[in-house]
């Protein structure tokens, strides 16, 4: 059995991180925990289900409550070392990214924070979001099987990028299928660069950013559609969408994969993708 903070200590030691990000915590405390429950969205419908499984601690990975809701945007400047590593000078980075985080930070500002929070507290449910430790696994993940799979290219066109993606479990089982949002599959791929931890998407300025450094095709969990359009515009670069829940499960999987290596008894539910 294990408690709350163990369970997010295996998350963060799995990712190599030494602290908490701030997308991420222990919610409601709770101990003795062997069966947990761990979906991508998490709501009070999923709690009250999660009660009736007879499970002993909720994990949710998209932030519904509590500070790592209110200070969700605070992890988007991990993104600054993710365009480093791609080229970007740091000072361009930072300045690239800047108007995304303060509009995230006032779209979080309104939320309704304490909606989750308090209906886990009420049912006496352990509560836990694991974030940004899942999509550092998800992103490193991702990059390594394509560029492990891409070198027998001599010139990889996005098609190839797809395929490639579709060898892994949680693409293929998929419903939302990865797909190219900018350029078409028989068009040169040219540097692919993947994109997945960091909050969330950073937004045009920061796409034109990642082409301008030398990437041709950025992978993405998701991308909006006037930034889709943006980029469109830009005629720099190409963008495949690799599919927002089935990226997702590719970090929380190993999470779990961890957890029940230590014994516990892990339910998927809410999206999460069983590979």
């Amino acid at each position: 059995m294990l408690n709350t903070r163990e369970i997010m200590d295996t998350a963060l030691n799995l990712a190599g991180l030494k602290e908490v990000p701030a997308d991420s915590g222990v919610i409601v405390e709770g101990e003795r925990i062997s069966k947990v429950a761990f979906g991508i969205d998490i709501e009070v419908a999923e709690l009250l289900l999660a009660r009736e499984l007879g499970v002993d601690a909720v994990i949710t990975h998209h932030p519904r409550g509590g500070l790592p809701m209110v200070e969700f945007h605070n992890v988007m400047e991990n993104q600054i070392e993710r365009m480093v590593q791609a080229g970007v000078p740091i000072n361009k980075a930072q300045k690239v990214l800047r108007e995304r985080v303060e509009q995230v930070s006032r779209a979080h500002h309104v939320a309704n924070y304490d909606r989750l929070v308090s209906a886990a507290k009420l049912l006496g449910m352990p509560l836990l979001t694991i974030h940004t430790p899942a999509d550092i696994l998800a992103e490193k993940f991702v990059q390594k099987h394509l560029d492990k799979n891409l070198k027998k290219f001599a010139r990889p066109t996005l098609g190839d990028v797809i395929k490639i993606l579709e060898k892994l479990p949680e693409y293929k089982k998929t419903l939302a299928k990865p797909v190219a949002r900018v350029g078409k599959e028989d068009e040169f791929a040219g540097r692919v660069f993947v994109t997945m931890a960091g909050g969330t998407g950073g937004g045009e300025k920061v796409a034109r950013a990642y082409f301008e450094a030398g990437v041709g095709t950025l992978v993405v969990m998701h991308m909006a559609d006037d930034t889709i359009k943006a980029v469109k515009k830009q005629g720099i670069g190409n963008v495949v969408v690799a599919g927002h829940m089935a990226s997702d499960s590719v970090g929380i999987n190993q999470v779990i994969g961890a957890l029940e290596s230590r014994g516990l008894e892990v339910l998927r539910m809410s999206g999460v993708i069983d590979p």
